[in-house]
């Protein structure tokens, strides 16, 4: 329920009819191509902070993304810095991982939405974790680590399960295992778990 609610926690979080209106799309385009989105981006992140070195690094860059109103705001978003941190988070591939995951969409809608949507979400992403660590309300249950690890813990627990029994077979759970160096091996038939954890080298 903890993964849940910090998903849920953020969802609500990003304002969906502004990131509409920017795109000229509806609001239910936008939220399919966010919740798509979010797994390659935070999976991402916790991949830079599954070591104490790039753990350091990132909690260093949360800290500079605190929001000043105290919720997420598009209109103070420099998309610039979002292509710095996206480019961080996932490297070489960045255009390849949105690929992927625009082709998991099924959509094309939404697929064209997710390069565009990256540079966006992931300083958005930035000032939620900023938030949650920054007021000590980081949820670090089920995480040994807590505080940033907890929070990216519980998000990527949340992606997992909201995409359960949807898409066994490379589905998410194979795409975060393969991202985090726990994948069991069952990223079979080229799944996007098996092309993401090979795009990491994890």
């Amino acid at each position: 329920m903890a993964n849940e609610s910090e998903l849920n926690a953020l969802l609500n979080q990003i304002p969906l009819g502004d990131l509409a209106a920017k795109f000229g799309v509806d609001e239910a385009t936008v939220n399919a191509a966010v919740r798509q989105t979010l797994p390659g981006l935070v999976g991402g992140m916790a991949v830079n902070a599954s070591d104490e070195a790039g753990a350091e690094k990132l909690q260093a860059a949360v800290q500079k993304h605190t929001p000043a109103s105290g919720k997420l705001n598009l209109a103070a978003i420099d998309t610039e810095d979002g292509q710095k941190i996206v480019k961080h988070v996932l490297g070489e591939k960045k255009d390849d991982v949105a690929l992927a995951l625009g082709a998991k969409a099924g959509d094309s809608a939404i697929a064209d939405l997710i390069p565009k949507l990256l540079p966006l979400l992931a300083p958005l992403v930035m000032q939620f974790l900023a938030g949650k660590i920054g007021g000590g309300a980081a949820s670090g249950s089920g995480s040994a680590s807590g505080g940033l690890g907890g929070v990216l813990g519980d998000l990527l627990g949340g992606l997992d399960s909201g995409a359960q029994g949807k898409d066994s077979e490379g589905g998410l759970g194979d795409l975060l295992g393969g991202l985090l160096g726990g994948g069991n091996g069952k990223s079979s038939g080229g799944g996007l778990g098996g092309l993401l954890g090979g795009l990491f080298g994890k």
